[in-house]
């Protein structure tokens, strides 16, 4: 039969009480006493039971993380800044997708309900009338990358204005005359801040060169699909900015089906530095953005919002500033990483 905690107790001469205290951290029990009880409760073999643990201190020990994908190279290391933040304060991750829909983002939320301590949000359908509807006032929550503003939530989110901005420049700097972009979905905040960033650089230091926006839709697909487009192009670009790196790397197998060299022929960059983006060939310029910190510090600021809940932490959305990283696809003499700074 399994240990109970009434075994330990007893095996303690201690209450069951005592026990459950010592076993969760309580101040009412001395080190002493604290180290006896978790040293027998060891030798046991004991394993608290996780409702009645969270029936007695009202917590799950788990947050949740509400992404619009798990597929790519971009969440998986989100999830890892999350997931190793989690562990280092005790606390397990429960990941959902919503699959680029409201109705699921909204399932999701709801099935999470009183089985997390708070919530990591990152979706395009995040507004106030959606938390509102569909995330309790008591539960705690961080919003990534949001264009949500307002004293409710603690916001995080990624400079992709600056960065965007940043390589935008750094690409006209390299001498070349026309820079087109590849964007992102229409409803994605990432992909908003990126393109303005774009068109203010080219408005800024190229006002005479042709503005091209190609659509995308942060896959690998769209972006080949941009590149074969921009290669039969009449007037093609000199360069190509693409809004992430998955996209940049479709495009970059576009202009070698077509027979185009990178970066002799066009030049391209990208934005997010995934791993997959030093190891293409030519490697990939990029805006390099910490993503598995931007998952770490998210995560920090939910268990500060969960530990102490009078603590506001809301205001101005924190601003995690990115690099602009230069590699072989780009052309130019300069190499290395800058960090980009806002206009």
């Amino acid at each position: 039969m399994a240990v109970t905690i009434r075994d330990v107790a007893r095996e303690a001469r201690v209450s069951v009480a005592s026990v459950s205290r010592a076993l969760n951290g309580s101040p009412a029990v001395t080190d002493e006493t604290r180290q006896r009880i978790a040293s027998i409760a060891a030798r046991l073999r004991y394993v608290p039971h996780s409702a009645a643990r969270s029936l007695i201190t009202k917590r799950t020990q788990t947050v949740g993380a509400l992404l619009p994908d798990l597929y790519g190279e971009f969440f998986s290391e989100l999830i890892r800044g999350i997931d190793l933040a989690a562990r280092s304060k005790g606390l397990h991750l429960l990941v959902s997708s919503s699959h680029g829909d409201t109705n699921e983002a909204a399932a999701a939320l709801r099935a999470m309900q009183g089985r997390v301590d708070g919530m990591l949000i990152l979706s395009p359908h995040v507004d106030a009338a959606f938390l509102r509807a569909n995330l309790p006032e008591a539960v705690p929550a961080v919003l990534l990358n949001s264009a949500l503003k307002g004293a409710q939530h603690d916001v995080l989110n990624i400079d992709n204005y600056g960065g965007a901005y940043a390589m935008t420049r750094h690409l006209l700097d390299a001498g070349h005359a026309s820079v087109a972009f590849i964007g992102g979905p229409e409803d994605n905040f990432d992909a908003q801040q990126r393109e303005r960033g774009y068109r203010e650089a080219m408005a800024a230091f190229a006002p005479k060169a042709a503005v091209k926006v190609a659509t995308g839709d942060f896959g690998e697909e769209s972006g080949y699909r941009a590149g074969r487009a921009f290669a039969k192009s009449a007037d093609r670009p000199r360069a190509v900015f693409a809004a992430n790196d998955m996209m940049a790397v479709g495009c970059l197998r576009a202009f070698a089906e077509s027979g185009l060299r990178v970066p002799d022929d066009v030049a391209l960059a990208g934005f997010d530095d995934i791993p997959i983006a030093r190891y293409v060939t030519p490697s990939l310029t990029t805006v390099h953005v910490r993503i598995a910190d931007l998952g770490r510090s998210a995560l920090e600021r939910l268990a500060t919002a969960i530990e102490k809940p009078g603590r506001a932490l809301h205001g101005a959305a924190p601003m995690l500033a990115c690099e602009v990283v230069v590699r072989a696809s780009s052309g130019g003499k300069t190499s290395g990483r800058t960090t980009a700074k806002r206009a």
